[in-house]
């Protein structure tokens, strides 16, 4: 895919103004929780495979095991208010908020 047809795709979805806020966002969250953004930390990442190897983790950990506020659902049941939700909740990929230890044991399927 071409950048003029990427461009031409978010200026569809945002009535022709880019807003790189949702960049920006997710990037101060990955920076947030991988030392390995951050430049001159010691934990920079020197290594390409355990680059991505950390950058893949992060995904599955925040979309699995993280709950996020802006996802949570009111009920009322009993002193229980919310409802906490992480994003593959939302997506109806899983019912529950995976464990960290669930996650690493977890065997992804041979297709």
């Amino acid at each position: 895919m071409q950048i003029d047809e990427i461009l031409c795709l978010f200026g569809k979805n945002f009535g022709g103004c880019i807003n790189t806020s949702y960049i920006e966002r997710i990037s101060l969250t990955v920076q947030n929780f991988l030392a390995r953004f951050i430049r001159k930390g010691m934990n920079y990442s020197k290594n390409a495979l355990m680059h991505s190897r950390a950058i893949d983790f992060f995904q599955v950990w925040y979309n699995f095991v993280m709950p996020h506020k802006s996802l949570r659902l009111m009920v009322n049941c009993g002193n229980k208010k919310w409802l906490q939700r992480t994003p593959a909740m939302a997506q109806k990929l899983t019912n529950h908020i995976w464990t960290l230890k669930e996650l690493l044991t977890f065997r992804v399927p041979v297709q």
